[in-house]
């Protein structure tokens, strides 16, 4: 039977929802709802949140415009609370009974065409929780997106020779640098929270997404509590979304957020002196590319030693 968006769908496919999280992104998210009819060839789109952090451009006027073709449901956060909290909100809107997986994305990606019914395929395998895909640019160009467990040797490492190169040394690095190993499919410790499929089996058993952390290690809090609690995160080459993204790159406040949530992430889960060592480590990195002239590396310094001048800037 034909689907609301057009799609053909076989009886029996992986029923899946979206939450798509925004604020203030009316410039990519049109995009994005655009791309998603032929991304979720294969599945039944049962639903698509857009929880929205009180977005103050059109962002939820887009959402509307969108529920004429898509099963979109537009959700207010009522303010700007965070990554977490907005994907919270929206999971709480959804009805999980009949449900087979939540997609959780950021408004700057864009779905290739059944890049859903490829990622439920991945879910299907024992044990798997989180599935998620290759992350491109809009050029195509290869995101390293994914990552190994933080580690105190690691977080070193990328202090003295960076983290590029510490990414392509065997498993030195905390990101995976490797281009061979995103061509194969399998396990990762865990990986950029832009796009990831989550089996509604295992969003049962984790619960909610730590709120916490306003934007940065929420996804990593969540795939590291998934593998405690014995749930595979799956990376599948075969399923591809493009990701704008970058923003922590040029911004130094999001620079220093990303970088104070690494260290309180890692206290959170390790010990006093294995902690003291990671914070010791990547302020040492951050210091090393602050001398050398990088903006969002001084913010990152400050944030780290000056607790009390941390993040005064984020948006309300």
């Amino acid at each position: 039977m034909p689907r609301r968006d057009g799609r053909h769908v076989t009886p029996g496919s992986p029923r899946v929802a979206i939450v798509i999280v925004t604020y203030n992104s009316a410039p990519v998210l049109g995009g994005c709802l655009a791309s998603l009819s032929e991304g979720a060839e294969g599945v039944r789109l049962a639903a698509v949140v857009v929880a929205d952090n009180a977005s103050k451009d059109d962002s939820l006027r887009l959402a509307e415009q969108a529920a004429g073709e898509l099963p979109v449901r537009p959700v207010r956060v009522g303010r700007n609370a965070g990554y977490a909290a907005a994907i919270n909100a929206g999971i709480a809107a959804l009805d999980l009974d009949g449900l087979d997986a939540v997609f959780v994305m950021n408004p700057d990606c864009r779905l290739r065409p059944g890049s859903l019914a490829v990622l439920a395929g991945a879910l299907g395998r024992p044990g798997t929780g989180i599935a998620v895909p290759r992350l491109v640019s809009t050029d195509g160009v290869l995101h390293h997106s994914l990552r190994r467990a933080p580690a105190v040797r690691r977080a070193l490492a990328e202090a003295l020779i960076g983290g590029r190169l510490a990414g392509r040394i065997g498993t030195l690095g905390e990101v995976v640098g490797d281009p061979g190993r995103y061509e194969r499919p399998g396990p990762a410790d865990w990986a950029t929270g832009a796009a990831m499929l989550v089996s509604v089996a295992a969003l049962t058993e984790l619960g909610p997404w730590d709120e916490s952390f306003l934007l940065y290690s929420e996804e990593t809090e969540f795939a590291l509590r998934a593998g405690d609690r014995g749930w595979t995160l799956w990376y599948e080459p075969g399923a591809v979304v493009e990701h704008i993204g970058g923003e922590a790159k040029t911004s130094p406040m999001l620079a220093a957020l990303l970088t104070v949530n690494r260290v309180r992430l890692f206290r959170r889960r390790r010990g006093r002196v294995a902690s003291a060592g990671f914070y010791l480590a990547v302020l040492l990195g951050e210091a090393v590319r602050a001398a050398a002239g990088r903006r969002t590396a001084r913010a990152s310094v400050v944030a780290l030693l000056r607790p009390s001048r941390r993040l005064r800037a984020l948006p309300g």
